[in-house]
């Protein structure tokens, strides 16, 4: 019968603790605890340095916790044991680190004398009885049976079987010791530079194959060959050959053949079944692809493209050798037809050496319906450096000159040729004997004259950098006053050149005209529709003697000098009109194209003055700056009319800005690229950008926001790839880079929506390539509340402006007064008066030392008198 087991230390007031502690499955001659880094630190057991998994066990003075329950009372770990502690027996209580959690603590203390002996004397485990008739014997090896494996490790194993080489190296021995420097050396200085160590076949030397390792796999019969020249040794070689045809008998013998008459019969049917299918459903559509923009919201894991996808590619070496392109645009109503404007190439010659021949620059007007060949050419004796379409009427376009005159092209007679309406058949050849390209009896593409350029004599003085329309809700007069366009129609174009003035053109006829010009336009027939072969007489009363409505000059605001811009923004003014019958008469209006010819110029004074239109905008330079100014006029003392100095400028940009776009979503929100940064400013924030990005490894040269996004823009590269911002991403790096766009340096792109589900990207390059590359979805689909998630960025990085410079201005006063108090609290130096005294400042500064001097070597008896001194 086993023995009685002993009563608990344990007083009857720790038995609801024990209660507890066995609900949680431990034994009762332990209690788990929580012990605090405090307590730890008190009684030496801190886990994982004074006890540890291998070494758990750590031995308490019953004393200790007592006076540290004493001390801290219920705020000690102890106190749940208290009792149980005070009714132990020995000296010593056994802690226990718990470190895998076994009682749900990472310590249990040791309630009983037996449980403190077992755990730290634990019985050795019973090791089985061994009998004596039981003997152990040691194993033998049996023998050894042979059966080949020895011989496949022989021939497994690696053996020097090729007698090693022996290489001397020698120098001469004056160089022993002597400093050796290295340098590198250009493969082209000298004739033996490089060295290329050509394959070639050796025949004293062949590897025998001993073993080849190959698979094999049942698959049908099948046959394949292949060609490789050995490039052994460089020879010239020419092939020739000429195709195997078959005799007339041979042809007739397989027509007449029964085989062929059973494969006919044989396929006939599954080539119709196909045809039919394909009538019915189209086997080729991407399923996926057609769900929309729904199947991008769900769960299931199908393929959704987040790269910039290539589209279509134009390019025409007949047209674009040695050419690059400055400007391009998508057309506003046609789809899938976009115009480039090429421009030659820095430093090189424009003229043809064997024909000696001007090569005229061009527009191109290319298509989706045929990308292999451009579709319209635009001709001017000038290179075009930009042009835009009319907003008023796409077929009017005008284009700024690299000698600083604008161009007029009515493209109406060939709208149904862009569109692709007209037959190939009946296109109508052009003589391009000008262009020293190709032959006129191969181009069939129509070329435009311009209609109008302006006069040389009241033109801009260097390249025009950037053109653009005035919007249809207003127009400026001589001033630069902004009124009301009765017409709605766009009628006045801004210029911007190198010779740092803009100009605003107006393409209206003047109200004072020269008779014999009236009479020519009224002898016209207004409806007569000019022919594809004349140039339309829709701007003639512009022709060479186009000048413009007025300049504006671009002052530096702290020195001398002018600024000269390259791109600029205004603000495309949104006339609220609330008289519904006019607004209704005006989208008639519109509906019907305007004849420009029949347009004349009204009065300022019979014109409402528009005070709610921004008449300020923003300009890019060469240098990098970023000028804000006023184009209206402002009168002197005398009464003259003078550009205003601009009102802010800003060094942001290293080198020139070649972007300045306005946000389609936010009309005060501008975003500028130039050298290897960008900046995103809101205008009336005059304290700096919003967001200055940092400096790219690769310069900056074309920009442009997305037109269904307002959080995403697109940046292109110098080295051809594109970045893709997305300002509730990230505002330090781009989101999504996409390299390799184009092999140089990408120098426009234009966002165009096709459709709802189809949005593409234009990019062209100095190369006079074109490339349309397709928007994923991720990238045009704008997430939940954007717009107004982005409107609360911008609100809170202006607050973060403003808050900045507050602490900027408070520091800058507090340095100031430090300074201040500075001065006030150091002693004051003496000052030392200048030592340029005249004659009489000298005298009566110091007219009686000479004679204090003398007194006093006197006493001391050193003086000595002179010749001229009488004794005394």
């Amino acid at each position: 019968m086993p023995p009685k087991r002993r009563k608990s230390a344990r007083s009857s007031a720790g038995s609801e603790g024990r209660g507890k502690g066995t609900d949680k499955g431990h034994p009762e001659d332990i209690f788990p605890l929580v012990l605090t880094s405090t307590t730890q630190e008190l009684f030496g057991c801190i886990a994982d340095q004074d006890v540890t998994g291998e070494s758990p066990y750590k031995l308490l003075q019953k004393d200790d916790i007592i006076q540290d329950i004493k001390r801290r009372a219920t705020v000690s770990d102890f106190s749940p044991v208290k009792k149980i502690v005070l009714g132990y027996p020995e000296d010593e209580v056994l802690l226990v680190y718990d470190r895998d959690f076994t009682y749900n603590r990472a310590f249990y203390l040791v309630l009983t004398p037996e449980a403190k002996d077992r755990i730290l004397n634990p019985p050795e485990p019973e090791t089985p009885e061994v009998f004596e008739t039981e003997v152990s014997k040691t194993p033998r090896p049996k023998h050894w049976i042979s059966l080949g494996s020895e011989q496949e490790i022989e021939e497994k194993s690696v053996k020097e079987t090729i007698k090693k080489l022996c290489y001397k190296f020698s120098r001469v021995r004056r160089k022993f010791g002597a400093p050796v420097c290295f340098s590198d050396r250009n493969t082209a200085d000298a004739k033996d530079g490089f060295l290329e160590c050509v394959s070639y076949q050796d025949s004293r030397f062949s590897i025998k194959q001993m073993q080849r390792d190959c698979g094999v796999q049942a698959v049908p019969r099948l046959r394949s060959s292949s060609a490789q020249t050995q490039w052994k040794f460089q020879r010239n070689i020419f092939t020739q050959y000429v195709p195997r045809e078959l005799s007339d008998k041979e042809k007739e013998n397989i027509l007449q053949s029964e085989s062929l008459k059973n494969f006919c019969n044989s396929v006939t049917p599954r080539v119709l079944h196909a045809l039919q299918q394909q009538e019915i459903m189209n086997v080729f559509s991407d399923d996926w692809k057609d769900l929309g923009t729904g199947a991008e919201g769900s769960d299931w894991p199908g393929k959704v493209y987040q790269d910039l996808m290539l589209f279509q590619a134009f390019t025409d070496h007949k047209y674009t050798k040695d050419r690059k392109i400055n400007s391009i645009h998508w057309h506003p109503t046609i789809n899938g037809v976009i115009a480039v404007a090429l421009t030659g190439k820095k430093g090189e010659q424009l003229i043809d050496s064997t024909t000696a021949v001007t090569r005229p620059s061009l527009i191109l007007f290319y298509s989706f319906s045929d990308p292999s060949n451009p579709q319209l050419l635009l001709e001017c004796p000038v290179d075009i450096s930009a042009f835009e379409f009319c907003p008023s009427d796409p077929n009017i376009i005008v284009g700024g000159c690299v000698k600083g005159q604008v161009v007029l092209w009515d493209i109406s007679a060939h709208v149904t040729h862009v569109q692709g309406a007209q037959p190939s058949a009946t296109k109508v050849p052009v003589n391009t004997d000008t262009f020293g390209i190709v032959d006129h009896k191969e181009t069939k593409t129509p070329v435009v004259q311009h209609c109008a350029m302006s006069s040389s004599e009241g033109c801009h003085k260097g390249p025009i950098t950037d053109v653009q329309w005035l919007p249809p809700t207003f127009e400026v007069t001589r001033t630069g006053l902004p009124v009301e366009n009765k017409n709605k129609i766009s009628v006045q174009v801004v210029t911007c050149s190198l010779d740092c003035t803009l100009m605003f053109w107006d393409v209206r006829v003047q109200r004072l005209l020269n008779p014999s010009l009236s009479g020519r336009k009224q002898s016209m027939d207004p409806k007569t529709k000019p022919t594809p072969n004349s140039v339309p007489d829709t701007f003639r009363h512009l022709d060479r003697t186009w000048k413009p409505l007025f300049r504006v000059s671009l002052p530096k605001i702290d020195t001398s000098g002018e600024y000269i811009p390259l791109k600029f923004s205004l603000e495309h003014y949104i006339c609220n009109d609330n008289n519904t019958d006019e607004a209704t008469e005006n989208e008639n209006d519109l509906e019907v194209t305007p004849d420009y010819s029949q347009l004349r110029m009204s009065s300022a004074k019979t014109l409402r003055t528009l005070k709610d239109v921004n008449t300020k905008l923003y300009i890019g330079t060469v240098n990098g700056e970023i000028v804000y100014t006023d184009w209206k006029l402002e009168k002197d003392d005398f009464g003259r009319l003078l550009s205003a100095k601009p009102l802010h400028c800003f060094s942001i940009h290293p080198r020139s800005v070649n972007s300045v776009q306005r946000s389609p979503f936010f009309k005060d929100i501008i975003l500028t690229t130039g050298g290897c940064n960008f900046a995103i400013w809101k205008e009336g924030v005059m304290d700096g950008p919003m967001l200055l990005s940092s400096r790219s490894e690769q310069d900056y040269t074309a920009a442009c926001w997305s037109l269904s996004r307002p959080a995403v823009f697109f940046i292109g590269k110098r080295d051809g790839s594109i970045e893709v911002w997305n300002l509730l991403e990230k505002t330090s790096e781009p989101t999504q880079v996409q390299e390799h766009i184009t092999n140089s340096m990408i120098t426009c792109i234009k966002v165009c929506s096709t459709s709802s589900k189809q949005h593409l990207l234009a990019v062209s390059d100095d190369q006079g390539q074109v490339c349309v590359l397709e928007i994923p979805k991720t990238l045009y689909i704008p997430a939940k509340s954007e717009s107004l998630n982005v409107k609360k960025y911008f609100e809170l990085e202006e607050d973060n402006m403003k808050v900045v410079l507050k602490e900027e201005e408070l520091c800058g006063k507090q340095k100031k007064e430090a300074e201040g108090l500075k001065k006030r609290t150091e002693p004051d130096k003496p000052t030392v008066k200048s030592l340029d005294l005249s004659k009489e400042e000298y005298m009566t500064e110091y007219g009686d030392f000479p004679s204090l001097n003398e007194h006093n070597l006197k006493n001391i008896g050193l003086w000595v008198a002179t010749a001229d001194t009488p004794d005394t």
